[in-house]
């Protein structure tokens, strides 16, 4: 349970590292809603101090320094899981055909190097 909760804390970084360098700036040329200023960094921001938290606690599982304890775990998640569900809702609308129509041509989004 501790590796998979580390492993959901490693892969969740992975993918918004991923989006801030290398999808985030070419969205961002024609898109509004991927410039840094705006809400999707900012939620990635305030995930990741949720997930900070979370892995510093799950280390401490590992190296036998605490017991595991589901209560805390969830605890810890709670603390970012309302940013992350709105986070992802809101990717999904703004990569969402309709949105994506607005900015692009068709041609436009078979070129990009995603």
């Amino acid at each position: 349970m501790i590796l998979m909760g580390l492993q959901f804390c490693s892969q969740l970084d992975f993918h918004h590292s991923i989006e801030e360098q290398h999808i985030f700036p070419i969205l961002a040329k024609k898109m509004p809603e991927f410039r840094k200023e705006l809400d999707l960094l900012r939620q990635h921001k305030q995930i990741h101090a949720g997930l900070e938290k979370l892995e510093a606690y799950l280390e401490k599982c590992r190296s036998g320094e605490e017991d595991l304890r589901r209560e805390e775990v969830k605890r810890l998640m709670e603390g970012f899981g309302k940013v992350l569900w709105a986070h992802l809702d809101e990717e999904v609308q703004t990569l969402g055909a309709d949105n994506m129509r607005k900015y692009w041509s068709l041609d436009e989004m078979r070129r990009l190097p995603m």
